[in-house]
């Protein structure tokens, strides 16, 4: 998972946690366009957790172009936070911001999946 130096999360800075400990960076955040608030729920850093956030931070760069901040929360260490979420599965990814709410249950390697749910991407009609 990514690392480098040590800050507070802060609503004005993008923040990329990738470890429990909380390592993050921050990331200057351009006041023209949204801040995308994106939570990812772990248990623990299993490998499937590792390739959700690892997949989350590559969707992320390509497509919100650090227009976003990425909080980790891991709930083995933090289990009472899964209520406030409703999680019931991890890894689980919850879009705070921009409204409306969206949670995406999984590792997140289904690329068009998870863009359409984060609303970045039209869904593709029947066919």
């Amino acid at each position: 998972m990514a690392t480098s130096k040590r800050s507070a999360p802060s609503r004005r800075s993008n923040t990329n946690s990738g470890t429990r400990e909380g390592i993050s960076a921050s990331l200057p955040r351009r006041r023209t366009k949204a801040l995308w608030e994106l939570r990812l729920y772990v248990a623990g850093m299993t490998p499937t957790s590792i390739r959700a956030f690892e997949n989350l931070k590559k969707l992320c760069e390509e497509h919100l172009h650090g227009l976003y901040s990425i909080q980790v929360i891991d709930l083995l260490e933090r289990p009472m936070l899964a209520r406030g979420d409703q999680i019931v599965a991890v890894p689980t990814l919850v879009r705070r911001l921009p409204t409306p709410v969206k949670k995406i249950i999984g590792d997140l390697s289904n690329t068009e999946r998870v863009l359409v749910g984060l609303d970045l991407r039209p869904a593709g009609g029947w066919h």
